[in-house]
């Protein structure tokens, strides 16, 4: 047999599968990867060995018949012993018969490098064995525990977890698909730190079954590829529905993921799709939204809140859009700057949201009506003296959010919208994104080198954003579900996202109008004067226009409700309040009133 063939083809299959770990390893992992990189590598080396033995053992035998298949099964023999260590290397070695020097050289090295490798691969296939069955013990001692388990391990599932585990020491921790060869080691260790059970297999993999049907289990598919969280969540739907005491959280800020996961058969299952982003800026709004209304200018009769959102990415185009309902409020009026690279910026937010840019409605006063204004400045790049001038030409800035991608641009930024705004004389708030909980603790508080503060507030930290308090039992959604019950069910709550989202809105502005003290907003519905009723009805269907024209809708056309389609994303009472039926105005004032939770 040809010992430059065999030792060809022994190389390849080796560069192959090293090839092949490598690109697994740096490829998004979940329930799409039938190996692992270890295993792929272990195929490899295997393959590669039995390659190499052939010609050895081809050269031992007698012609005749058999020849090949003794050949195979003494070559395929040797390399099982090359793995646990109990090959006869030197005999091996000394049965190379090749005249080349070179090649015989070559050839083995590489039975020697293989000799030597094969074993610890072999330690490290038993390692992971006993690594799994230990995390298997300790899912089953867990059996009584409440538990919590994570589709993978990273940051976000990590900060999540180590906040749970503050709050709930008895209970269980579960990450799955981790492994150590593409693993972060010391997102290992801190998972070990808390208690936390490791397992390679994928969550679906995972028996909930093997678990106490009356100790609740909450799953949260919390991996970076937002579709694989989707397609994790409709299997497990499927093989676990009929589970009580089970919650599952699916971070997706998709739309797809809207759409499947509020048609699917849900079962027993509790399901919420978790926006990270608009979490965020609704966390941000309900905790600290009043300072937009302390912090505006007198301006006529009204005080004005100016804004400036720096980027349209996800969290600027969520902030751009919240604004425009959050602000409706007596006595306030709202301009909001919008500054995006793009130049097609404009164009594509109108798209998404016609209505709310029309000119019909943008920077219109009209009475019972949403009343906002919002400039695009598109193609603008923040770091040239166009974005400079454009700065200084609006007056009274009241609130900047910076949000453009990544923390050293946010910081920056923020820090040169700063020094822009000394230069004007105004003290606007800035809030800039920061994902980095130890850069956002770091920055805290900083000062230039004279120790004037530059009064910068950082949000968007891992710890911050990912906890109990604002996943889990956030105050803002108990209080939107409060909401919710004075016109609807729970399940309607939980099982649509129309309704969740619209209740939280509301639930948001709520606080707002408390803080701004609207006449009879904490009195009860029967207690209300006519003038009061028809102030807070007011407001809370200005609100409502404007959050539903963030949310892509407009005018059906008619005010019958026979119009309104939703696939369309068309809604007939989209009209001023003055237009509205007795009957929806009373939906306004009972949703608009103060929530006790």
């Amino acid at each position: 047999m040809d010992w430059i063939i065999c030792f060809i083809i022994a190389l390849l299959m080796i560069a192959g599968a090293v090839a092949a770990a490598v690109n697994i390893s740096r490829s998004h992992r979940g329930d799409r990867r039938f190996l692992s990189a270890f295993q792929i590598l272990f195929i490899g080396v295997f393959c590669s060995a039995f390659a190499c033995m052939l010609p050895v053992y081809h050269q031992m035998q007698e012609p005749g018949t058999g020849n090949v298949l003794k050949t195979i099964l003494s070559s395929l023999h040797t390399t099982f012993q090359v793995f646990t260590i109990d090959v006869d290397s030197e005999g091996i070695l000394e049965a190379v018969h090749i005249q080349s020097p070179l090649l015989k050289t070559l050839y083995t090295s590489y039975l020697s490098i293989l000799f030597v490798s094969a074993p610890l691969l072999t330690f490290g296939f038993i390692f992971s064995f006993i690594r799994n069955l230990s995390a298997s013990v300790k899912y089953l001692s867990a059996y009584f525990s409440e538990m919590y388990v994570f589709s993978e391990l990273n940051e976000k599932s990590l900060a999540l977890a180590e906040d749970l585990k503050q709050n709930h020491p008895d209970a269980a921790i579960v990450f799955a698909d981790v492994s150590t060869e593409d693993q972060d080691g010391e997102f290992i260790d801190s998972a070990k730190k808390i208690g936390g059970i490791c397992f390679r297999k994928n969550i679906s993999g995972i028996n909930l079954y093997r678990h106490s049907a009356k100790k609740a289990i909450t799953l949260f598919l919390i991996g970076e590829d937002e579709t694989n969280n989707i397609n994790l969540g409709l299997k497990l739907i499927e093989t676990y529905h009929d589970l009580e005491h089970v919650s599952m959280y699916v971070f997706s800020t998709r739309v797809e993921g809207e759409i499947l996961l509020t048609q699917a058969n849900k079962g027993k299952i509790r399901i919420r799709r978790v926006d990270e982003v608009r979490s965020l800026i609704y966390n941000m709004l309900y905790e600290n939204g009043c300072e937009l209304f302390e912090n505006a200018k007198p301006d006529g009769a009204k005080k004005k809140i100016t804004a400036v959102i720096i980027g349209l990415g996800q969290h600027g185009t969520e902030m751009l859009k919240a604004l425009t309902w959050y602000c409706q409020m007596d006595g306030y009026k709202v301009n909001i700057h919008a500054f995006e690279k793009d130049p097609l910026a404009e164009d594509r937010l109108t798209a998404d949201c016609p209505e709310l840019m029309s000119e019909k409605y943008n920077g219109k006063v009209i009475p019972g009506e949403a009343q906002y204004t919002i400039t695009v400045h598109p193609g603008m790049d923040v770091t040239t003296n166009t974005f400079v001038k454009e700065i200084n030409g609006i007056r009274d800035v009241t609130y900047v959010l910076v949000s453009l991608g990544t923390d050293e641009m946010n910081i920056r930024t923020a820090v040169d919208l700063r020094k822009i705004f000394e230069r004007m004389h105004v003290k606007p708030v800035i809030q800039a994104i920061v994902y980095s909980s130890e850069e956002r603790k770091v920055l805290e508080g900083i000062t230039n080198y004279r120790g004037q503060p530059y009064q910068l507030d950082f949000i968007g930290d891992l710890r911050a954003m990912y906890s109990e308090k604002v996943i889990l039992v956030s105050e803002l959604e108990r209080k939107a579900l409060a909401i919710h019950m004075r016109w609807g069910t729970e399940e309607e709550f939980w099982q649509y996202e129309y309704n969740y989202r619209s209740s939280l809105a509301s639930a948001i502005q709520q606080k707002a109008r408390e803080y701004c003290k609207v006449p009879g907003v904490t009195k009860k519905e029967e207690d209300l004067t006519e003038d009061e009723r028809r102030t807070i009805e007011s407001i809370e269907h200005r609100r409502w226009n404007a959050y539903m024209r963030s949310e892509g809708y407009i005018f059906s056309g008619s005010k019958e409700k026979s119009s309104r389609n939703d696939l369309g994303k068309m809604h007939h009472d989209l009209v001023d309040y003055d237009a509205l039926s007795e009957e929806e105005k009373r939906k306004d004032s009972r949703s608009a009133l103060k929530t006790e939770v």
